[in-house]
């Protein structure tokens, strides 16, 4: 049987370029998001065997959208596609499961292939991204942890994105109390105290573009 893949991206002609390339490779595309949060539900309704989520998508970003269906306890494999060789997002997805961290430059040949390794429980990471992950073990400095947990991560990237804390709430289904919750505690472990603030540390860890 062909394996089924979930696609995600923001952008619909790269899904159609992608979905094009994997059914030519004798794949089936069983499900497209447009970002992180109908990954995580579309995962759920179509249990594929592999998700390839971008890195950068609006409400919640594909690593976290890739942690969260793999806690979720699903079968399904993650490929990350990214434009981001920086060792703090290789190493926060390697943590957090994901087995194939692929830059968009080579996705096409790489990506048949990376589908492939994960299924069999193998690690696929492009070349560029090898060589950080080896000069980070070589220089014997970790990358640091994040200071936020998932959950105040998915929330300073909505307020990087100019969400209200009400729009926040009734995106991830808690009150606007809570909301402002979160937001008050981001502030409170990062030291900022200003929107202006959250935003430009957002985009310096790569949540969201400038």
């Amino acid at each position: 049987m062909a394996l089924r893949i979930l696609l995600a991206d923001d952008h619909m002609i790269v899904r159609q370029g992608l979905r094009a390339l994997l059914e030519r490779a004798g794949f089936e595309v069983v499900a497209e998001a447009t970002n992180g949060q109908e990954a995580v539900a579309l995962a759920e309704k179509h249990k594929p065997d592999v998700a390839v989520l971008d890195l950068m998508m609006p409400t919640l970003n594909g690593l976290d959208a890739g942690r969260q269906i793999l806690q979720s306890g699903a079968k399904t494999a993650i490929v990350l596609l990214t434009m981001q060789t920086d060792e703090h997002h290789v190493a926060r997805a390697l943590r957090a499961g994901i087995k194939a961290y692929l830059l968009k430059t080579q996705a096409s040949d790489d990506l048949v292939r990376a589908i492939r390794d994960v299924v069999r429980g193998q690690v696929f990471l492009s070349d560029a991204v090898s060589r950080v992950v080896v000069d980070g073990y070589l220089s014997g400095i970790a990358a640091p942890e994040d200071p936020l947990a998932p959950r105040e991560r998915e929330v300073l990237q909505l307020v990087a994105e100019g969400k209200t804390s009400k729009e926040i709430a009734e995106i991830l289904g808690v009150s606007v109390k809570t909301a402002e919750s979160y937001r008050s505690h981001i502030m409170d472990k990062l030291d900022i105290h200003e929107t202006a603030g959250l935003v430009r540390y957002a985009i310096r860890r790569g949540l969201v573009l400038p």
